[in-house]
């Protein structure tokens, strides 16, 4: 069986088109952007809220969300890759459903630090948009936004 060239071409250029590659430069910016609502709540919402922020981040970034309210909802979003990565979405399990957030770095250990909202921590009795080491076992799911 030959393929031709052109259905080559076409093939690399479509792959291209769904998927393009975090740079460093969209890594940070997608950081920035999340970062810069730590200690708040900027979706308004008193409950289950760390995919609408989540996907908030990724729309003001650029990037097209999954339109969910379920964190799990970006375990099949975007381009899944094997390991914690500054820009790349992590998806966690927790008792009673899921979160999600943005890899902001890795602790000395290997932990992904994550940057999510819905989180409570602190002195507060509100939850809110805060960045932390996430124990590597918790992450069942790292994928590039698109």
């Amino acid at each position: 069986m030959r393929i031709s060239t052109l259905k080559i071409v076409s093939l690399v250029a479509c792959s291209f088109f769904l998927f393009t590659p975090l740079t460093s430069a969209n890594a940070q910016s997608l950081v920035s952007q999340a970062r810069q609502y730590i200690g708040t709540n900027p979706t308004g919402w008193s409950h289950l809220w760390c995919a609408r922020f989540m996907n908030m981040v990724l729309q003001r970034s650029g990037y097209r969300g999954t339109g969910s309210n379920m964190a799990r909802s970006f375990a099949g979003y975007g381009h899944r890759i094997s390991g914690p990565q500054v820009g790349a979405i992590a998806v966690m399990g927790r008792r009673g459903g899921g979160h999600v957030g943005v890899v902001s770095g890795i602790d000395a250990r290997g932990n992904p630090i994550i940057i999510s909202g819905n989180t409570w921590g602190g002195h507060s009795r509100r939850s809110r948009v805060m960045e932390a080491p996430v124990a590597r076992g918790r992450v069942y799911a790292y994928v590039l936004p698109q």
